[in-house]
């Protein structure tokens, strides 16, 4: 097992146990992750009682259709933005019965990226209860480091915000 791949089971153990011990339930939206963090959350057995759902909007359509996000919203900002991830979040507590939720909208590469939005850049949001945050990672690498380095980096940083 790779050190990363460690790094995220450790994480993830820490979550769930965070969220246990609320009551909480958390639930997933991924574009570029494509369910990485949703199955490294259900990689652990027991997640039932904490993982509630996760959704896998890789297309435009999908973020619209299952998590409501406007598509005027994409349009205008493009789908890899800080307006869409944060939109994402909120869809994905509105579409469950999660407290918390993870969003990832971002280009992993090796193509597809722009001046404005080279590869690496990834927008991670989450929402704890009725707030709603986001951050833009500019991260370098394989698409394979990129989208492993986005589900550890909004593990941590999901952690660090549950208090």
């Amino acid at each position: 097992m790779s050190t990363q791949a460690s790094s995220i089971e450790e994480l993830v153990r820490q979550l769930a146990a965070r969220l246990t011990e609320k009551g909480w339930m958390l639930a997933t939206a991924e574009s570029c992750t494509g369910g990485m963090i949703a199955a490294a959350c259900t990689d652990l057995a027991g997640s039932s009682q904490w993982f509630e759902r996760g959704f896998v909007t890789y297309s435009n359509e999908a973020k619209t259709e299952m998590l409501g996000v406007p598509a005027e919203l994409i349009a205008r900002h493009g789908a890899v933005s800080e307006e869409v991830v944060r939109a994402m979040a909120e869809g994905a507590i509105r579409h469950s019965r999660a407290q918390v939720s993870i969003a990832v909208t971002g280009v992993a590469g090796p193509s597809g990226g722009s001046a404005e939005k080279p590869v690496g850049t990834v927008w991670v949001g989450w929402c704890l209860g009725q707030s709603i945050y986001s951050m833009r990672l500019n991260l370098q690498g394989s698409r394979a480091w990129i989208r492993l380095e986005t589900t550890s980096h909004i593990l941590k940083t999901v952690l660090a915000n549950l208090h």
